[in-house]
């Protein structure tokens, strides 16, 4: 061998040896990790068998490859290559080419072929750990568990076979032609004889009992057909289609005997002609024969042939989608509310959400951000008992973003090792607005000053939505804690979070692994230091559990005076027959763009659970799985598959608990499947009579699909007020209101959903009505328009429809922000009741504009045994009519009245501060 093929041969395993140790190396650094975190029987189990099936894939492909190739080259050693002796440059040496070749072939096939079944263990395991879904499909009698579990492994190992079959196929006819054995000199008939001849028969044969199976697996497949009316097999599928794959199986076994029975036969024409006839019924079976049954059997007659497969689809797609289970009930809408209801309502009435995500973002963002490097990324929305109050709120984390750290300080140390960590959370009331305009904080600052009963005991994150960057704690410097007038204050991490880097060796292999040798060479560590990375709280779940599906939303919870992240966790399949998937709804694309699942969606997802809540401690990251639907076979699959992974319902804190939330996404999934699958009838669905849809509204000049909303409120029949989310429904191509759906999150109701149907026959408006009407009012949009012509931008805020003692109230904040601001500020609020529609600065006034003013509390609750006190109302009625009178002298330029007004006001104000509304006390 020359030396320059011994050079190169040095060079490919020297770098085939870095790849593999860079590849061991990173495995021996993610067993740390996952040792640090609690679960390394997960990881030990999945990389497992990850790897005795890759080599077990890769051995079988190259024992079957390259003993095809032998094989042929054994029954043809006597004949030499005869391309390499035409070529006129005939070299003894060259004999080892195609041996090269092949191997290097198999080699590259079998690499391929393990490398691309990265995914297989998930089936493996499942297999090996089904659950019973305790449902059958109507065709087959087969329990749903045997679609998820069961099937995906039938056919990844025909897919092998095949595979196994063809390239050997390949091989062995390369050789033969090559070699001669192949000649069409002797007529077709004898276009192979002797041993080749009955290799390549055995191996067409085994080619054939491949596409057998295939062809009988192919049925279960019927269940997902999209071609019909429905998704799901229809009646062409089952008296044609099913028909033609039973025939073309059994004449695909056909096909293999022939291809056994020439090889006692010298010439080859009876599979020849075998395989002439299979192609012909191929054609005719598979593709005209069902065509036919369509369009002159069922097209004439749809409606009579799909009827028992249209319900079919019904009732399995409600089961996939936890459909059959929602309550339905009658909404009369009444409108009967006086100033008596609205008293009794005040926990609804006090929890309406004024301050809509996005603008309260940025004015999180102007206010509360401190400093240049920390960020807000989202603002979420919770309820919490404050101060004996059980109140809606929302909240951000105060997050660090090292991309704003400027340019001049960006060094290692500040990275790595100084910038660790954000620092607490903001929390503001939904409703309440100070006077400027700018939400009422509960907590706020830095360090976190709380307003409330609520306090934060471990302000500090160190594992986050936006916290992207690998960290070293525990070293010989202090980190950079929070910053303070005269001095920033510094930290040293305690928490539980990290891997340990007590020896050199470990510096070495994450040295190695992050390709920074300033991790060996730094002074800075000590025994004591620790790596954390895997710090995006989404990819450090994903890291642990992969086999689930995660929404995009982690939302911020403050539990026991800690941060921590809850993440909805979702099951998800493809695989639930006769289930139709979300993508196949109608309006998917405008109800679900920007979905925070969306990439799940796209999967063609047909069946989907929330049965898991993953818990992250924004200070330590340690991930905690808590199962909250024990009835989800799927997950029971993986519980057995990792039975440390998952904790169960009965270990969740109840302070925990009373945190968790429907998924507003899941809520959305659910309610795009129920506006078509609440139709239980075959043939109204068919005619698609009742078709619903998400409500349209108008956001920033834009009309948009509604989102759900939550709302702490009283439901129809309930004893006591509920978080809940909930959102209403509008015929398709109609705007006006047919039903509201509602999921519950409180206790033991935590996922019940509720479907309220107004009267047909009447007209309830929808969102997009209630905005036109808006829009008519001459002095409310005369208003708007002075504020946008005057420099301002007006932003109307989400409209929520409230519902009330079976009625409804329509309310929509209107915020006002600078041209050239970022500072948006609530200014008015808009309510639409029956026939009114008022505008005014508060929404305690803009109840009052309608119903009059509150009924007093002694008056509203009469067993608490106190006075009735009539001043008080009287008080309210001259506050509201001086402030109606400053007003009028403002829009008029009358500021010597509106300063008498204001006066006026002030002074009934004062009043109504005191016990009763005595006079104030003269000096």
């Amino acid at each position: 061998m020359k030396y320059s093929s011994v050079s190169n041969l040095i060079v490919i395993a020297l770098f085939l040896g870095f790849i593999s140790a860079s590849s061991l190396v990173h495995v021996l650094t993610e067993s740390w990790w996952f040792e640090a975190v609690g679960f390394s029987q997960v990881f030990w189990t999945r990389l497992t068998w990850q790897v005795g099936l890759w080599f077990g894939l890769l051995g079988l492909y190259l024992v079957v490859l390259l003993g095809n190739y032998f094989w042929a080259m054994h029954l043809t050693r006597h004949r030499i290559f005869r391309v390499l002796v035409e070529s006129g440059r005939w070299n003894p040496r060259s004999e080892s080419l195609p041996n090269v070749v092949a191997i290097a072939l198999a080699l590259f096939l079998s690499f391929t072929a393990a490398t691309t079944s990265g995914s297989a263990w998930e089936t493996v395991l499942q297999y090996l750990n089904p659950s019973s879904f305790a449902v059958q499909d109507p065709i087959y009698q087969q329990d749903v568990g045997f679609y998820l579990f069961r099937l995906p492994l039938y056919q990844w190992l025909q897919q092998v076979v095949l595979s196994l079959g063809l390239w050997s196929l390949v091989l062995a006819v390369a050789v033969y032609s090559l070699k001669g054995e192949l000649s069409i000199g002797r007529g077709w008939q004898h276009l192979v004889t002797g041993g080749a001849k009955i290799h390549l028969g055995l191996l067409l044969a085994a080619i054939a009992l491949a596409v057998a199976t295939g062809f009988w697996l192919e049925r279960y497949e019927l269940l997902y057909s999209a071609d019909g009316v429905v998704y799901g097999a229809g009646f062409t599928d089952i008296h044609a289609r099913l028909s033609a794959y039973w025939f073309m199986g059994i004449s695909t076994l056909v096909l293999a005997a022939l291809f056994i029975g020439s090889l006692w036969q010298r010439s080859v024409a009876l599979p020849v002609f075998g395989m002439g006839v299979y192609v012909l019924a191929l054609v005719l079976v598979s593709g005209l024969y069902p065509w036919f049954q369509q369009e002159f059997i069922v097209k004439p007659n749809e409606l009579t042939k799909e009827a028992p497969y249209i319900a079919h689809s019904i009732d399995l797609t409600r089961k996939a989608y936890n459909l059959e289970t929602v309550e339905r009930q009658d909404y009369p809408v009444e409108n009967q509310l006086d100033q008596a209801a609205i008293a009794a309502k005040q926990s609804t009435l006090q929890n309406i959400r004024l301050w809509d995500y996005r603008p309260l973002l940025s004015t999180y963002q102007q206010l509360q951000e401190i400093r240049l490097y920390y960020r807000f990324s989202d603002v979420d929305v919770d309820r919490y008992t404050l101060d004996d109050d059980y109140q809606q709120v929302m909240l951000a984390a105060r997050e660090l973003d090292y991309s704003r750290v400027p340019t001049e300080a960006k060094t290692w140390v500040n990275q790595r090792l100084k910038y660790t960590h954000g620092f607490g959370a903001v929390m503001s009331p939904v409703n309440r607005v100070t006077r400027n305009g700018l939400p009422e904080f509960l907590i706020q600052d830095i360090p976190p000053v709380s307003n409330t009963s609520l306090e934060i005991t471990q302000p500090r994150l160190y594992y986050g939505e936006t916290t992207d960057s690998y960290i070293f704690t525990g070293t010989s410097t202090d980190e950079f804690d929070y910053p303070r007038s005269e001095e920033n204050a510094a930290n040293r991490y305690d928490g539980l979070g990290g891997v340990p880097m007590p020896t050199w060796f470990h510096r070495l292999a994450y040295a190695l692994d992050l390709g920074n040798f300033t991790v060996l060479i730094s002074n800075y560590f000590t025994p004591e230091s620790r790596i954390l990375y895997h710090r995006p709280i989404l990819e450090r779940v994903q890291q642990i559990a992969p086999f689930l599906s995660y929404d995009n939303d982690p939302y911020l919870t403050i539990v026991d005076g800690r941060l921590q992240w809850i993440i909805d966790a979702y099951t998800v399949s493809d695989r639930f027959p006769y289930s139709a998937p979300v993508a196949r709804s109608p309006d998917f694309t405008q109800a679900f763009q920007g979905s925070n699942i969306s990439q799940v969606l796209q999967s063609n997802t047909n069946y989907i659970r929330n049965s898991v809540k993953v818990v992250v401690d924004a200070y330590d990251g340690v991930p905690q799985f808590y199962v909250v639907d024990d009835q989800d076979p799927l997950l029971n699959t993986y519980r057995q598959i990792f039975p440390n992974l998952f904790r169960d319902r009965d270990q969740i804190p109840e302070t925990l608990q009373a945190h968790f939330r429907y998924p507003v996404d899941l809520f959305k999934i659910q309610s795009q499947m129920y506006a078509v699958y609440h139709m239980s009838n075959p043939e109204e669905f068919y005619n698609r009579e009742d078709v619903w849809r998400f409500p349209l509204e108008i956001y920033e000049g834009r009309q948009e699909v509604m989102e759900p909303y939550y709302v702490i409120m009283d439901l129809p029949g309930g004893d006591r007020p509920e978080f809940t989310l909930i959102l209403p429904f509008t015929p398709t191509n109609r705007d006006n209101m047919i039903a509201w759906m509602a999921a519950r999150s409180d206790g033991s109701n935590y996922g019940k959903l509720l479907l309220y149907e107004f009267p047909k026959q009447e007209l309830i408006y929808g969102p997009r009505q209630i905005e036109a009407r808006i829009d008519q009012d001459p002095e409310i949009s005369q208003q708007l328009t002075l504020w946008s012509q005057e420099g301002s931008r007006v932003i109307r805020g989400d409209l929520l429809v409230i519902p009330i003692q079976q009625s409804l109230l329509y309310v929509e904040p209107v915020y006002l922000r600078a041209e050239q601001g970022e500072l948006p500020e609530l200014r008015r609020v808009i309510i639409s009741y029956g026939d009114r529609t008022v505008m005014e600065p508060s929404l305690d006034e803009a109840i009052a504009a309608i119903f009059g003013s509150p009924v007093p509390v002694a008056e509203a609750r009469p067993d608490t045994g106190a006075a009735d006190t009539p001043v008080l109302p009287a008080l309210v009625d001259d506050a509201l009519t001086a402030y109606q009178n400053a007003q009028n002298a403002l829009q008029q330029g009358d500021w010597a009245s509106y300063g008498r007004y204001q006066q006026e006001l002030g002074d009934l104000l004062e009043r109504l501060n005191q016990p009763s509304g005595e006079p104030l006390p003269t000096p």
